[in-house]
């Protein structure tokens, strides 16, 4: 199937603006698409990141989320984490990455303000999924960022 490349941002609806009182004749109903970007992370003995996602300035994360599809088989603790280039666990923290399922962003702190608006730049999210031990062959997670893009609520 073939995709198509919008420059953004995307609104949808079927009125514009509001010119009266009357909820789907005159008042506006439009929002923001929701965008996200997605990217499988693999296991590595280090902290090499991966870059997730970059968010376009201004735009709104929504949420962000991590699947573990492929447990790690190294013998120590296996982690995956999620951040930005200034906290490398900014949005989830070391989670445990020894089972499948999904890991949701934990970090308060940086959710508060970052999850408002990323900013005047463009964000590059990155991930990395680490074996303490360093002797796993076996992980993977699929990292995914929801945001609504140049949504500007600063």
């Amino acid at each position: 199937m073939g995709t198509t490349t919008f420059s953004g941002p995307i609104k949808a609806g079927t009125i514009k603006d509001t010119t009266g009182t009357t909820v789907g004749t005159d008042i506006q109903n439009t929002g923001f698409v929701l965008m996200s970007q997605s990217q499988v992370v693999a296991l590595t003995g280090a902290t090499a990141n991966t870059t997730v996602a970059v968010i376009p300035a201004n735009s709104q994360i929504v949420e962000i989320f991590a699947d573990v599809t492929v447990v790690s088989n190294d013998t120590g603790a296996a982690n995956v984490s999620v951040g930005n280039a200034s906290n490398a666990t900014a949005y989830i923290a070391v989670s445990n990455a020894k089972v499948t399922g999904r890991v949701t962003a934990v970090n308060a702190a940086i959710i508060s303000s970052a999850f408002y608006d990323v900013g005047t730049s463009d964000s590059k999210l990155t991930a990395v999924f680490q074996a303490a031990s360093g002797d796993g062959t076996t992980g993977s997670a699929v990292v995914t960022v929801y945001y609504l893009q140049d949504r500007n609520l600063a």
